[in-house]
């Protein structure tokens, strides 16, 4: 029957295949499926479309990326997961603390962030926006009676990633500096304290013991507290947090380890933190890993740079974006900054 034939106000039919165009009038229009964002249907295929009263625009179903995109381009939007990992501290000469591990923030699904806390939202990125990417550099390791630098920040967007705390020189105290991990402490008398992490970013550097002295403790790290000296032996560093947002379980942001004068240099924690030394200068965190720097050993020894950071984005589907190293990975878009630029949407 002719489809102007019809004159009912409703038809029951599966699968109705239509030739030629569909209008109410010769000019017309055609009415599609209209209901709310939370009216949208519950099981969702390539090819759906729909009026979105709550946004105001037609939508159709991306089954690339498993989510709803609205006709306007200018609003269009998906949805991006990361991780925004800071700039690892510096440690100290002269048998320092391990230098924290760099802030670590992320939003991977059945992951974690730092500092024991759960994902955070993935964030939702428009069409065509550009959006700012900092790679925080690793904190300068210090000379002998110089106190290691913070790591600088590293920012997707919205997201800021602290850096990590830098070691403090015993004649200022020997309590680490507080960053996204805090530096372990030192002291050639009595205990030091680690500085302080960031919530939900990085955990706290050890305290040392001082016993005996010119011992060090290690730097917190993303996933781990920094470790105490066990007698002559530097503690250890923190150990980071294993994602699997590049396709593999990699561990990024460990503590560096404390030094020491005799006896053994604490080991860096997993994920790119420094190891303490005994003699010479401590083992500098790995490049884009946000690792702290490992502590210098006996007296004129020089404390290790920290890590630079690193900022891994991912989407479901086929590149849409740009910026960074691209490569893919389980149905994934994955883009890698080893350095500072822009993503665009």
């Amino acid at each position: 029957m002719p489809i102007s034939q019809i004159t009912s106000n409703s038809i029951s039919a599966t699968d109705l295949i239509i030739s030629g165009n569909l209008s109410s009038t010769a000019n017309g229009f055609t009415k599609i499926a209209t209901g709310t964002t939370a009216q949208r249907p519950s099981s969702n295929a390539a090819g759906y479309i729909r009026y979105n009263t709550t946004l105001g625009y037609p939508e159709w179903f991306d089954a690339n990326s498993s989510q709803w995109i609205t006709f306007n381009l200018t609003s269009a939007a998906y949805a991006v997961e990361y991780i925004v990992i800071a700039g690892g501290g510096g440690s100290t000469g002269d048998h320092g603390g391990g230098g924290g591990a760099g802030g670590y923030r992320s939003s991977v699904s059945g992951e974690s962030s730092g500092g024991g806390a759960s994902a955070e939202s993935a964030i939702t990125v428009n069409i065509g926006t550009s959006y700012t990417v900092t790679v925080g550099a690793g904190g300068a390791g210090g000379a002998s009676g110089v106190n290691g630098a913070n790591g600088t920040n590293s920012v997707f967007g919205s997201i800021t990633s602290i850096g990590g705390g830098g070691a403090r020189r015993n004649v200022d105290g020997g309590i680490g500096f507080s960053g996204g991990s805090g530096a372990g402490g030192y002291g050639t008398s009595g205990s030091r304290a680690g500085g302080s992490g960031t919530t939900g970013q990085g955990f706290a550097g050890g305290t040392s013991s001082g016993t005996p002295s010119e011992t060090a403790a290690g730097g917190g790290g993303a996933g781990q507290l920094g470790q105490a000296n066990s007698g002559s032996t530097g503690g250890a560093g923190g150990n980071g947090v294993s994602s699997s947002i590049n396709g593999s379980p990699t561990f990024r942001a460990g503590g560096g380890g404390g030094g020491t004068q005799t006896g053994s240099g604490g080991v860096g924690g997993a994920g790119g933190g420094g190891a303490g030394a005994v003699s010479g200068g401590g083992t500098a965190g790995t490049v884009n890993t946000g690792g702290g720097g490992g502590g210098g050993g006996a007296s004129g020894a020089i404390g290790a740079d920290g890590g630079s950071g690193v900022v891994i984005l991912r989407y479901l589907g086929t590149q849409r974006g740009s910026g960074g190293t691209i490569t893919s990975s389980g149905g994934y878009t994955i883009h890698t900054f080893t350095s500072s630029g822009s993503f665009i949407a």
